[in-house]
C-alpha cells in the first residue's frame, strides 16, 4: 500500500508556484522556438507557396537546398566561417588558459591590476573598439584578409576570467608535486592543470566557436572581398541579391544555423555544467 500512496503523495508535493513557473517557461520557448520552425518550413517551401503559413507544406521540397548549395558562394562562405571559428576557437583556448593559469597560480607584484585591467576591458562596447581595430588592421596590412577577421578574438577577456576561476581552486600540492618530478611550468599546466578544468575548456571552446560562427559586425566592416564572407555576411548580400525569393533566403539561414543547433543539442550538458561551476567557484 505504501509502494502504491508513494507516487501520489509526490503528486500532491507539486506547488502551484513550480507549475506557473514551468508553464512559463513552456510558453517563452514556444515563442522563442516558433520563428525557428517557420524558417525551416519556408525551406522547403517552392516559391508558389512561401506565404502559406502553415507549418508543414503540403508539398515539401529539397530543390531549394539542392540550388543553394550548388552555389559555390555559399561553400565558399560555409568554408571561410568554419576556418575563422575553428582557428580563433584553438587560440583563445591556449592563450586565454595559459594567461589564466598565470594569474592565478603565479605570485608577482601588479597581479590583481593586471586582472583588473583585463576584466576593464569588458565593460567597452564592441562599437567602441572597432575603429582601433580597423586602423591597425590597415596598417599592418590585414585588410580583406583572415588574420584581420580573426586577430580582435584571438585572445579574449572572458576565457581569462573563467578559466582563472576555475584554476584558482586547483590544489597547489599537485603542482608542487608535479615540480618535484621535474616538470616545468608549462609541462605542469599542460599536463597537470589543464585536465582538471575540462568543464571550463568545453564551455569557453562552444561559446567561443558560436560567437563567431554568427559574428557579423566585424567581419563586415574589414572584407570587402566577396571570397572572404564569412557566412553572415554572405547571407547578407545573399538576402540583397535574392529579394524577392525567400525560400531561398531561409534555406541559407537554415543551413546556416544546423551547425549551432547542433552544437547545442550534443554538447549543451558542457554549457550548463561549465557555467554552473563558474558560478560557484567564483
Amino acid at each position: 500500500m505504501s509502494a502504491q500512496t508513494q507516487p501520489l503523495s509526490a503528486y500532491g508535493s507539486v506547488r502551484p508556484g513550480r507549475i506557473v513557473a514551468w508553464t512559463v517557461l513552456f510558453l517563452g520557448g514556444v515563442v522563442m522556438i516558433t520563428p525557428l520552425l517557420f524558417m525551416f518550413s519556408t525551406s522547403l517551401k517552392s516559391a508558389g507557396h512561401v506565404y502559406d503559413l502553415r507549418l508543414i507544406p503540403d508539398q515539401p521540397t529539397l530543390a531549394n537546398y539542392v540550388k543553394v548549395l550548388s552555389d559555390g558562394r555559399f561553400m565558399r562562405w560555409f568554408a571561410n566561417s568554419t576556418i575563422i571559428a575553428t582557428v580563433v576557437t584553438l587560440s583563445c583556448l591556449f592563450f586565454d588558459s595559459l594567461v589564466a593559469y598565470t594569474l592565478a597560480k603565479f605570485t608577482f607584484p601588479g597581479r590583481r591590476l593586471v586582472f583588473l585591467a583585463i576584466l576593464s576591458t569588458l565593460m567597452i562596447p564592441t562599437e567602441m573598439l572597432v575603429i582601433p581595430w580597423y586602423l591597425m588592421a590597415s596598417k599592418l596590412g590585414w585588410i580583406d584578409s583572415y588574420l584581420g577577421i580573426m586577430f580582435p578574438g584571438l585572445v579574449t577577456a572572458f576565457g581569462v576570467f573563467l578559466m582563472r576561476q576555475f584554476f584558482e581552486t586547483v590544489p597547489n600540492d599537485f603542482l608542487e608535486a608535479a615540480r618535484v618530478d621535474g616538470l616545468n611550468e608549462f609541462a605542469i599546466w599542460w599536463k597537470v592543470a589543464l585536465p582538471l578544468v575540462t568543464p571550463a575548456l568545453s564551455a569557453l571552446a562552444i561559446f567561443t566557436f558560436l560567437g563567431n560562427w554568427t559574428a557579423f559586425f566585424w567581419p563586415l566592416i574589414v572584407t570587402t572581398d566577396p571570397s572572404l564572407y564569412t557566412l553572415p555576411v554572405g547571407l547578407s548580400s545573399f538576402a540583397v541579391e535574392q529579394s524577392i525569393q525567400w525560400e531561398l533566403i531561409m534555406t541559407g539561414a537554415a543551413l546556416a544555423t544546423l551547425p549551432t543547433l547542433a552544437i547545442f543539442l550534443f554538447f549543451q550538458r558542457y554549457i550548463v555544467r561549465g557555467v554552473m561551476l563558474a558560478g560557484v567557484k567564483g
